[in-house]
């Protein structure tokens, strides 16, 4: 299991090392039938912006001498999301987000309407990014043979009124890439001028698009993420791939996180007063990550985590973390700076890990698997 999550995390990495081309021909959605989404449990009572205090955070270390800190255990309400566990589901209010046949198809469905799409297994086209937030739902379409710009359905949860991105938008999009969904923005991958490999910034509720910051030659980047605070990005040099710098985006410019060891950044989230970030230790046992957060001047520990799985949602920044030992769960945990690190989820017995988290705005959705039992549960953030 452990195997396949590393092949898929070096994937996206060389993925955007590959050369990026602009094109006129737009991928489109092959038409079927739409897929049935399953249903959640009913929902707990209203979601705040920002989790529950646990512990009173101690003072923060250096950049050199982290402040280490030992979890507490605050585990949501967490209730299985129905349906096959195969099928992904982001809740995200009354919406629910699914994508069913590793990729075949999706289906969006609430607030009494629904859409999505399917396609064959012989399809050119997959789902390769699914993200609500309780105002937006986009589901990127990429060609499998990555020859056509990716295409964003893009849907305005208040009215059900969708529009594309792809090749032919005012910025277009490329083949593949990183795409990520939050504050009212869309980012993804583009190329600028002189066939630079660029970030595009789309402002969903006024439809226009802006190049920001472009990669020096020979450079590429991926994992980009929208906080409150601001975007980030990890950012690498295709001759030294397994050198990578974690950065905060301005418009045109990008600044490298404080106090990150230098080419060791993997995940990296923007919050109001500092940054989450993870680093690879070992090099060649790349999935296996350290987290560390900064508030203001002061550092923390957060200890060992999963590559890939750095995620914001509710005000507070989630990853994972597989069985340190034999025996041990699986853990999603949770940081902020103001209720400190905690345990918020653990898997059921038996070997297992967990998917990335999935935020929809107000609620949180993870698949485990188990060797006593997949399951895939949601929780309002409280």
């Amino acid at each position: 299991m452990t195997s396949m999550r590393y092949a898929a995390t070096a994937a996206v990495l060389l993925l955007a090392l590959g050369a990026c081309g602009d094109s006129d021909d737009p991928a489109e959605p092959a038409p079927g039938p739409t897929a049935t989404p399953p249903t959640s449990a009913p929902a707990s009572p209203p979601a705040t912006d920002s989790p529950t205090p646990t512990t009173a955070t101690p003072a923060g270390g250096t950049a050199d001498q982290p402040a280490a800190l030992e979890p507490a255990t605050d585990l949501l309400d967490w209730r299985p999301v129905a349906g096959p566990v195969r099928d992904t589901v982001t809740r995200s209010g009354e919406w629910t987000l699914t994508v069913t046949g590793n990729g075949r198809g999706y289906a969006l469905d609430g607030a009494g309407s629904s859409s999505g799409a399917g396609s064959g297994a012989g399809s050119p086209d997959r789902v390769g990014e699914a993200l609500v937030d309780g105002d937006w739902a986009v589901v990127v379409l990429q060609d499998r043979a990555e020859q056509r710009p990716s295409v964003a359905e893009v849907t305005d949860l208040a009215t059900g009124k969708s529009f594309r991105v792809d090749g032919r938008s005012e910025v277009p999009t490329t083949t593949g890439g990183t795409w990520a969904l939050g504050d009212g923005r869309l980012v993804h991958a583009t190329v600028g001028p002189g066939g630079a490999y660029c970030v595009a910034s789309v402002d969903l509720a006024d439809r226009t698009s802006s190049v920001g910051w472009c990669a020096p030659e020979r450079h590429g980047f991926n994992g980009a993420r929208i906080t409150p605070a601001g975007t980030s990005l990890q950012t690498f040099d295709d001759s030294r791939p397994s050198c990578r710098t974690l950065v905060s985006l301005d418009g045109e410019d990008a600044t490298p996180f404080e106090g990150v060891e230098e080419c060791t950044g993997w995940d990296g989230l923007l919050t109001g007063d500092g940054a989450v970030w993870s680093t690879i230790p070992k090099e060649n046992q790349v999935e296996r990550a350290h987290f560390y957060a900064r508030v203001g001047e002061g550092y923390f520990d957060l200890g060992p985590g999963t590559a890939g799985t750095l995620t914001w949602c509710g005000g507070a920044a989630y990853f994972v973390r597989d069985p340190q030992r034999e025996g041990d769960p699986a853990a999603l945990m949770r940081w902020s700076a103001d209720t400190g690190l905690a345990v918020v989820y653990q898997s059921p017995g038996g070997q297992a890990f967990l998917s990335e988290p999935r935020c929809g705005g107000d609620a949180l959705t993870v698949t485990a698997m188990a060797e006593d039992g997949d399951e895939q549960v949601s929780a309002d953030l409280r």
